[in-house]
């Protein structure tokens, strides 16, 4: 049963965001041979189109208006709905990002529409489209169908294999008109608290340490394997409480989820409001003083021991590896 899906490209910095990237493989597994369009929304969006159908998007509907250039909740809504209107799709798929959970349920309210949130996976059974999400901070997973109306769902970053990237595809990228109007919210400025380098919702290798670190100054061998992997640096909420580090680098249930390729947890009890942000990770390695901490009954390797002495030893074994293979 083929079905036209739109997936909703992120645009942050200039560019697209990878997780836009994966849903568009996921928008292929629900279109089962019909049509993908990506929907681009903002202000001098236009030129990221061909990198959406460089991806795997059959063609692009963009709308671009200076009002966009920051995300709002009212503005990327009638964004969205007047190329929703134009296209009359049968699926819609966007990133479960920030802007993804904002702006997902307000437009299936508006489409009297259900949502699925938050999906690890999809695949096609006989007519229908089968969605994986977490429930109950990860320890269980639910498959949901979609039995009536328009398939919408988010998808989780880091979960989806994206297609491979083939230059030579093309496709109409196409400007869709829509009115941008009564905005209730005026965006004068965006900072943004974010870790240095790459983004943690979309690393494939973190680095995170807990109360174990004693200090800001503990994060320091942190990150430099951090850099040696290429990842990113997170925190629990206890090391962020204790001031050792800033909010934006918390994972857990009231923080960020994530799911690297290799999450890396140093000083980490492994409290279960941390493990609802983190256990998806594909491999887990625990460096922990107390042989009976929590965070080893879900470690892939666990390591007992000062991760003041650990993670330096990693760190240069690491990058004799590198110098090694180069």
């Amino acid at each position: 049963m083929s079905r036209k899906v739109l997936v909703v490209g992120e645009v942050r910095d200039g560019s697209l965001r990878n997780v836009s990237y994966e849903t568009i493989a996921a928008g292929k597994t629900v279109a089962e041979g019909g049509e993908v369009v990506g929907v681009l929304i903002g202000d001098a969006v236009k030129d990221l189109g061909k990198d959406m159908i460089q991806y795997g998007a059959d063609r692009v509907a963009v709308v671009e208006d200076e009002k966009l250039k920051s995300y709002s909740s009212d503005g990327f809504s009638q964004a969205l709905l007047a190329v929703v209107e134009s296209e009359k799709p049968d699926g819609i798929l966007i990133g479960h990002t920030a802007l993804g959970k904002d702006l997902a349920p307000k437009v299936a309210a508006k489409l009297d529409a259900g949502l699925i949130s938050d999906a690890t996976a999809v695949e096609s059974a006989g007519e229908h489209v089968v969605f994986t999400r977490p429930i109950y901070s990860g320890k269980a997973f639910e498959k949901k169908i979609v039995t009536d109306g328009i398939i919408f769902a988010t998808i989780r970053p880091n979960n989806i294999s994206t297609l491979e990237k083939d230059e030579s595809r093309t496709g109409d990228i196409e400007t869709v008109q829509a009115e941008i109007k009564d905005l209730r919210t005026v965006i004068k400025e965006v900072v943004r608290k974010v870790s240095e380098g790459v983004d943690l919702s979309e690393a494939k290798v973190i680095v995170s340490g807990g109360r174990g670190v004693k200090s800001a100054d503990g994060f320091k061998p942190l990150k430099e394997l951090a850099d040696v992997l290429g990842g990113a640096v997170g925190a629990s909420r206890g090391a962020c409480d204790a001031g050792y580090c800033d909010y934006s680098l918390q994972i857990g249930q009231t923080g960020k989820v994530v799911t690297p390729d290799l999450y890396i947890a140093c000083g980490i009890s492994g409290a279960i409001q941390h493990l609802a942000g983190m256990s998806n990770s594909k491999v887990i390695v625990a460096i922990n003083k107390d042989p009976e901490a929590n965070i080893f009954n879900v470690a892939d390797y666990g390591i007992v021991g000062d991760l003041f002495e650990v993670v330096p030893l990693l760190t240069e074994e690491i990058k004799k590896l590198k110098v090694t293979s180069a």
